[in-house]
């Protein structure tokens, strides 16, 4: 009788300093299932996969492939084995076109030369087959987040691999590019790929898998059939407790006008139109304003004008009534504005820092951490690390000199907002600020935004998630090709009708 399971991961243990990642954990994969796996930030599914994949060697366990034991000491043994992984950060070379990432380490040759007619011709078909469109020919670096992702994905289906990883593939997505995703997946699955899924979202789990393993703090908890689950179920098994899928807000009160851009325009590329065009709007004291729109209509570069990071064309930007549009990014920061960014690797940590110093990049200067002699006082920041990793649930192997490249990416997130909201701003800009986060860490995110607005502060948060964009502020701005189309109060507004004025179809109908 032929084996059921395509992979099977039996008591697999993975220990780091002053962490077990994985403790005695079986995840079972059948054959042309997609198997979900779900936990917390820095629950072990991260590492469980790159054990699947060779990156990580167990310090116990076997692994299983169709029935038999093998042994994988690195990606090469995985993909003899038709074992691939996209991984959370994609592992592509930026000035390399599509094919070349396609090809790498698989390069086809004839008579000695490099032949990519071939690899070429097969890439197009898979492309067509599976519905990944990409332009072979395109640089990395000047396509989107969404065709990167199918360029991975066309790794792992060049190679012929049968057993497909994916770790966190929407966390960066846009929600068409996210559908487009799920979908391919199903295909895949129909075709008779096997899928293993790891995601933090429960909708993406109800809409796709067909069961789903839960793991808490490195234990394996159990694994249910998604058919005859419910969220709740499946949040209350990851985090064990129940969770509020709904954010609890008092009656606002409105405080003076915190933030206010007047007629600001920034330019774009040389050659092509501003990127955003004479943008006026206010946020007051105990508000949350939130920008929503679709990826890529200005709203980055609207908020590396506000922070510094891009020059503005014209216009005001005032701070407490001061204006600060040529101030330097530390002025900016010390006039009190606290800025979570939405590419954390980019613009939120120094990741072959330790933790502690990531949580003092922006205060490091000040007499509580530096002496007047230029020396830091390593003692006063592992204390204010310290306390911050407690107050936050920040989870590292090491606490405050854990490397922050080894922590989870969710983790590695709590961090930032941590030290952003420790630094009491008047103006907080958080983008994105629960991408890539558990549903028990997006519950304890949201509570601190709303502290903010209670506090009598003004919360700038830009997301791309329609149910956060709902749920969270007291008034939503919506942004088209970099100008403001549509201004709502989110409880008197549809996610249909809020939907097409992202979409740009009621662009002259502005509502005020």
């Amino acid at each position: 009788m032929e084996n059921a399971y395509a992979i099977e991961m039996l008591n697999i243990t993975k220990k780091f300093p002053g962490i077990i990642a994985n403790d005695n954990i079986t995840l079972q994969l059948k054959k042309g299932e997609i198997h979900a796996l779900l936990g917390e930030n820095g629950a072990g599914k991260s590492t469980l996969m790159s054990v699947l994949f060779g990156l990580y060697t167990p310090e116990e366990g076997i692994i299983k492939k169709d029935g038999k034991e093998v042994k994988i000491s690195n990606p090469n043994d995985a993909n003899d084995l038709g074992i691939g992984m996209v991984h959370q950060h994609f592992k592509l070379v930026e000035c390399f076109s599509v094919l070349d990432n396609i090809i790498m380490g698989v390069e086809p040759v004839k008579n000695g030369f490099l032949d990519k007619s071939v690899a070429r011709k097969k890439v197009t078909e898979l492309s067509e087959k599976y519905g990944l469109h990409v332009d072979p020919d395109a640089i990395i670096e000047n396509i989107t987040v969404g065709m990167q992702q199918r360029t991975e994905i066309l790794k792992m289906l060049y190679r012929d691999n049968e057993v497909l990883i994916f770790d966190e593939p929407t966390a960066v997505l846009t929600p068409q590019e996210i559908s487009e995703l799920l979908q391919i997946m199903k295909n895949l699955a129909a075709e008779g790929k096997s899928i293993l899924f790891i995601t933090h979202k429960l909708a993406e789990i109800m809409e796709v898998a067909d069961r789903c393993t839960v793991i808490r703090k490195g234990k394996y908890i159990g694994t249910v059939d998604v058919k005859t689950s419910s969220p709740a179920e499946l949040s209350a098994l990851m985090v064990g407790r129940d969770v509020n899928f709904h954010v609890e807000k008092k009656p606002q009160e409105l405080k003076d006008v915190i933030l206010s851009v007047e007629n600001m325009s920034v330019a774009g590329e040389p050659g092509k139109q501003d990127v955003i065009k004479n943008v006026s709007m206010k946020v007051r004291g105990g508000e949350i304003v939130c920008l929503a729109g679709i990826d890529g209509n200005g709203q980055s570069e609207f908020v590396y004008a506000l922070s510094g990071l891009l020059p503005v064309k014209s216009g005001k930007i005032k701070l407490c009534g001061k204006e600060i549009q040529n101030m330097s990014i530390r002025k900016r920061s010390m006039s009190g504005m606290s800025h979570i960014p939405e590419d954390r690797h980019k613009h939120g940590m120094v990741l072959d820092y330790p933790l502690e110093d990531n949580m003092i990049l922006q205060t490091y200067f000040k007499p509580n951490f530096t002496s007047k002699f230029g020396f830091l006082k390593r003692k006063n920041i592992r204390s204010f690390s310290d306390r911050l990793i407690e107050m936050y649930d920040v989870r590292s192997g090491q606490g405050s000199v854990t490397i922050a490249r080894a922590m989870s990416g969710g983790n590695q997130q709590k961090a930032i907002i941590a030290r952003e909201i420790d630094k009491e701003p008047e103006l907080l800009i958080a983008v994105q600020p629960t991408r890539g986060l558990d549903v028990g860490a997006i519950e304890f995110i949201h509570k601190q935004l709303v502290a903010q607005r209670d506090a009598g502060k003004a919360v700038l948060l830009v997301s791309l998630e329609l149910d956060e964009v709902m749920d969270v502020p007291d008034r939503i701005l919506v942004m088209y090709e970099g100008e403001i189309v549509g201004e709502f109060d989110p409880k008197a507004v549809s996610q249909e009708e809020l939907g097409l004025y992202m979409a740009g179809a009621k662009k002259d109908e502005v509502k005020v």
